[in-house]
This record gives structure tokens, sequence and C-alpha cells, in this order.
């Protein structure tokens, strides 16, 4: 990661600096007012979000409620200075209409926050991503290591656990009836 911009940026400015034609191609978030640039993660990166966005929008698309985004959406999770991250995957559940959503970056937690390592993520990166989603309002967070096939589920308790591959994840009391194989993340649909 490397510092782009050395003045402190508000969220807006951010949203207006990031859409420019000369920034658009690059993967940035804010970090207490200052922009950061993050490397391209790799393609088995993006089918393990891919697994993760089909599998989380089939359950939402079931249950008629809540929507997921995903490519590095960003949210508001600081103010003053501000801080915005882009969660790999995120699930909500605050409007009823897509007009409702916020065309910008949002300020509503998202339910779920899902992380999936990428080979340059640190651990101490990671946490302070984790820390900074709790202190929004997330309710609950996976870290998915495609390496080690396994999900991490993060609580704002700070009960950590670990579910491998062949085992199955829950969504606790905050995905209700959400179920599926952590292999499911990992592997290629219909495999």
């Amino acid at each position: 990661m490397a510092t782009v911009e050395t003045t402190l940026m508000t969220a807006d400015q951010f949203y207006e600096w990031a859409n420019r034609p000369e920034n658009r191609g690059r993967n940035c978030e804010l970090e207490r007012g200052r922009v950061v640039e993050m490397s391209r993660p790799g393609r088995r990166h993006g089918l393990v979000c891919g697994n993760v966005v089909r599998i989380l929008g089939n359950y939402t698309a079931a249950r008629k409620k809540g929507y997921v985004c995903s490519n590095d959406t960003g949210v508001v999770v600081e103010r003053d200075p501000d801080t915005v991250r882009g969660p790999d995957v995120m699930l909500f559940d605050d409007v009823e209409t897509v007009e409702q959503i916020d065309p910008k970056y949002g300020t509503t937690p998202p339910l779920l926050a899902v992380e999936v390592l990428s080979p340059n993520d640190t651990h101490g990166m990671v946490m302070v991503k984790l820390l900074e989603q709790f202190a929004f309002g997330t309710r609950l967070v996976w870290v998915l290591d495609p390496e080690a096939r396994i999900a991490v589920v993060h609580y704002p308790s700070g009960k950590d656990r670990v579910v491998r591959e062949h085992e199955e994840l829950d969504g606790n009391d905050v995905l209700p009836d959400f179920r599926c194989k952590v292999a499911e993340f990992f592997a290629l649909p219909g495999r």
C-alpha cells in the first residue's frame, strides 16, 4: 500500500477524486483522510469473491430480503478524519427499493462484511479493518483464506471461530437460515 495524497480528504472529496477519469482504474481506500492505493488481487481472489456474491445473492433472493454489494463498494466507517473501506463483499438489509440505495459511499453498516485474503494482506491490516467494521456497527465479519481453505468468523464480542473446508458455515442470528459448506467458496461453481 502506498499513500497517494498528503492533504486530508473527506469521504465526499474522496468520492469525487476516485471518480475522476484519471483515477477510475485505481484501487484505493481512504484511511483517516489519506488516499491509500491498494494492489489488485489475482484471479483466485476474484473467483472466491464471485462465489461469495453468488451464494449470498441466492440467499437474499430466496428470502426476498436484503442485497449484496461487491467490487470493493465503499462505506464510510469513520469520520473526522474520514475512512472509506471497501470490503470484498457486503450484505445489507437497510432498504426496500433500489432507489433508496445511496449512489455514493454508504454510511449504514452491513449486516455482514466478507474479506478474502490476498497474498499481500498482513494480519495487522486485516485486524485493523475488522475493528473498524465492528466500531462502524457491522454485526458479523467473515475472513476467507483461499490458501488454507478456511473461513474465520469474527463477532463484535471477540469470540471468533474457524470453520474448515469440510464444515458448514451458518449465519447465526445475523443471517437466519443461512447454511453453506465452506468448500463452496473455494470451488469452481457446480463442482
